[in-house]
């Protein structure tokens, strides 16, 4: 086996990171959840197959093709660029804009059509993160300028931005709290404080996750950051309270059909009898 042609394939990258925590969450019981249903399983296997299979790289082919037959002599044009400078480039290109992209998700009702099958789950686990509409993905102008900037030259700071980006989006959505016996040592207490405020935890995305508004920790109309919970911060959309809500969902809106939530608006169905009972049960 060619390790560098896997270390060098983004979605050989993120598949093994994302193997990992499944892994993780088996190892420590947490990888089943009992709220979870059909529904949920179907969902987490063709939103993530979707996206690593199809979406992500239709994205790269068409943005790499398009740019070379646009701009051919842009290629390259940035490969001498200082690394941190290109790690910049991803957060500021790629992080900061899918903060945003997913602000706006939750404001536009059109837009939350395509985002909601990721907050319809009643649990946290690393099963969620790609847990999402294709056309969520699909429109994404962060995956876009990401391509953008690989043909541009920086596909080796890329796949350094990618690795960490995806350790932390997973350790913020999975199901172990790893954050949570950190803030208990005393010594590390000036460190958790800043490291809250820099990147996603479990903490604060879980309760951007969180069913009900009123139970003190739920902030579901804020902590949108993915890499960097910073944007919160410097945006004014954080809240963090160390602590994690009881229970996960959608507030307030009908539950609608699996097949919608995934293939809006190609699909607009009801969700059947059993699956509204079902998840009146589960909140």
């Amino acid at each position: 086996m060619n390790l560098s042609a896997i270390t060098n394939n983004p979605i050989a990258v993120v598949s093994l990171i994302f193997l990992g925590f499944i892994l993780l969450e088996l190892v420590l019981g947490c990888f089943f959840q009992p709220r979870g249903q059909r529904r949920d399983v179907l969902q987490e296997i063709i939103g993530s197959s979707l996206l690593l299979g199809l979406t992500f790289p239709l994205i790269m082919f068409l943005a790499g093709t398009g740019l070379g037959e646009l701009v051919p002599e842009w290629r390259g044009a940035l490969a001498d660029l200082p690394w941190v400078a290109g790690i910049a480039l991803f957060l500021l290109f790629d992080d900061m804009t899918q903060y945003w992209w997913h602000r706006l998700s939750h404001k536009v009702p059109v837009l939350y059509n395509l985002h909601r099958a990721h907050h319809s789950a009643p649990y946290m686990s690393v099963r969620i993160v790609y847990r999402n509409n294709s056309f969520y993905y699909l429109l994404m102008p962060g995956i876009w300028f990401s391509a953008a900037l690989i043909y541009l030259g920086l596909a080796q700071e890329y796949y350094v931005y990618l690795i960490v980006k995806m350790l932390v989006i997973f350790g913020a959505h999975s199901s172990v709290a790893w954050d949570e016996k950190l803030y208990k040592i005393r010594a590390l207490r000036p460190l958790m404080w800043l490291l809250e405020r820099t990147i996603s935890t479990p903490s604060t995305h879980s309760a951007h996750h969180g069913l009900d508004a009123d139970d003190g920790v739920t902030h579901y109309k804020g902590n949108y950051g993915n890499l960097l919970f910073f944007w919160d911060v410097l945006f004014g959309s954080a809240k963090i309270t160390r602590r994690r809500p009881e229970h996960y969902g959608i507030e307030d809106m009908a539950p609608v059909s699996w097949q919608q939530e995934l293939f809006w608006p190609l699909v607009r169905r009801p969700a059947p009898r059993a699956e509204r009972l079902a998840d009146e049960v589960a909140q």
